[in-house]
């Protein structure tokens, strides 16, 4: 596998942290890097403008991401407007790794 980190491209945001996504170096192709940061992201494909390695390289074809190595910095750029939010973040409960369980402790 090969982890990358990705995070929503947003200046406004004062916490823009990333995760931490896995992509199977078998199936090193755009628009597998595109599907798997989308669905973990909970951002829709379409409303991805580019995809970025930071600090100032835009991603462009299946050769692009084949050079990418573990744990490098990407960001989606979505073309959002501020009236109009194109995405949504997951609430906690759809994350993957939550335990519904875990959180219903009582002490």
């Amino acid at each position: 596998e090969l982890v990358l980190k990705v995070r929503i491209q947003n200046p406004n945001l004062r916490e823009n942290d990333f995760i931490e996504i896995e992509l199977d170096r078998q199936e090193l192709t755009y628009k597998e890097l595109l599907r798997v940061s989308c669905r973990e992201l909970g951002v829709n494909p379409e409303h991805v403008q580019k995809i970025r390695k930071l600090p100032n390289t835009m991603l462009r074809k299946d050769k692009d991401v084949a050079r990418l190595q573990d744990f490098q910095e990407l960001e989606l750029v979505l073309t959002v407007s501020d009236k109009n939010l194109l995405f949504r973040l997951p609430t906690l409960s759809e994350q993957s790794g939550y335990n519904k369980k875990a959180s219903e402790l009582t002490y």
